[in-house]
């Protein structure tokens, strides 16, 4: 399984980029996000990577971090949705807001992805809004492009920081917070605004677990009217 791939970003297609590994070509598909946030031909690039494997061909996905990836991989464990359309809602909503749509059940932000409709946005958010939370509290950065590349290739700059393992949720009380804090700052909330939504949702039902704790304070932050 290639994991990562790190090297010179050689062309951009439509919907795919060749990034050059000490001159072995890969062909990456990216949604326009991710494509956006790239830098320019010739220059360094790194990009973690899932393998779609089929009887007649091979494809390499690309994401700028796990936190991405890890929502690419839950988007198509649900049934209709293939790597397409998962790379559709990523592209509109990214990782981040694919979560936020996900655990407040705005199936209509997961249909404005093109080719998702109403059915399809439907399920995604019923059988992913558990799964959401969790994901959104692994606080994984943006990747590293300086770190160790599962394929090798040149040394991108500037150094970031690694990603970091998920911890396991917490069932309740104070680790629940932290957790659910965390979460909300992976999103872009202010430490006050969170803390503040946090303590209200705890205050509603202290023992809640993390993803319940999440759920609650984003409804709290969501725009009124």
């Amino acid at each position: 399984m290639i994991g990562r791939i790190a090297g010179r970003l050689d062309y951009r297609g439509d919907g795919h980029v060749l990034i050059d590994v000490r001159g072995v070509g890969y062909i990456v598909h990216v949604s326009e996000r991710t494509m956006a946030g790239l830098p320019g031909v010739g220059e360094a690039v790194a990009l973690y990577t899932d393998l779609l494997v089929r009887e007649d061909i091979l494809q390499l996905f690309g994401f700028p971090s796990l936190h991405e990836k890890e929502w690419y991989r839950l988007l198509i464990s649900v049934q209709g949705v293939g790597s397409k359309a998962a790379m559709a809602i990523l592209g509109v909503l990214g990782g981040e807001g694919a979560g936020r749509a996900i655990a407040l059940g705005d199936w209509g932000a997961i249909k404005a992805a093109p080719g998702v409709g109403p059915k399809i946005a439907q399920r995604v958010v019923n059988e992913l809004k558990d799964k959401a939370p969790s994901v959104m509290a692994m606080g994984v950065p943006v990747a590293d492009v300086a770190a160790e590349s599962v394929v090798e290739g040149i040394e991108p700059s500037p150094p970031g920081r690694g990603g970091a393992a998920p911890a396991p949720a917490a069932s309740g009380g104070a680790g629940a917070q932290a957790e659910a804090l965390s979460a909300l700052g992976n999103l872009g909330y202010a430490p006050g605004e969170a803390a503040s939504a946090v303590a209200e949702a705890a205050g509603a039902g202290p023992e809640v677990d993390t993803a319940a704790l999440i759920r609650a304070a984003l409804k709290l932050l969501a725009p009124k009217g």
